[in-house]
């Protein structure tokens, strides 16, 4: 498991191009708006607001609009390790 914050400013990275490879991300946008490409999805996310996916669909994100987005990204090749559960799960 990788955890990153990154912070992206408007016009980084050139236009948007998905893509895809293995594992699991999940995204939590701490300031700005983030643009969040997911196969044939367009979804904005707000601060506060998070996302999460298989990396095996297509995939961009970015600023979604022209100011600088904050965020955090959580990486790992085995998605069921960042699964964040309703409920403690007993055992």
């Amino acid at each position: 498991l990788q955890a990153y914050k990154l912070i992206q400013e408007p016009g980084s990275g050139g236009p948007p191009e998905q893509r895809t490879h293995e594992g699991y991300e999940w995204l939590f946008v701490l300031s700005g708006k983030l643009r969040l490409l997911l196969a044939e999805h367009d979804l904005v996310l707000e601060p506060g607001e998070a996302a999460e996916f298989d990396t095996r669909l297509p995939h961009w994100f970015g600023p979604a609009e022209d100011e600088t987005v904050e965020f955090l990204s959580l990486f790992g090749p085995q998605g069921e390790r960042m699964h964040v559960r309703a409920k403690p799960k007993r055992g």
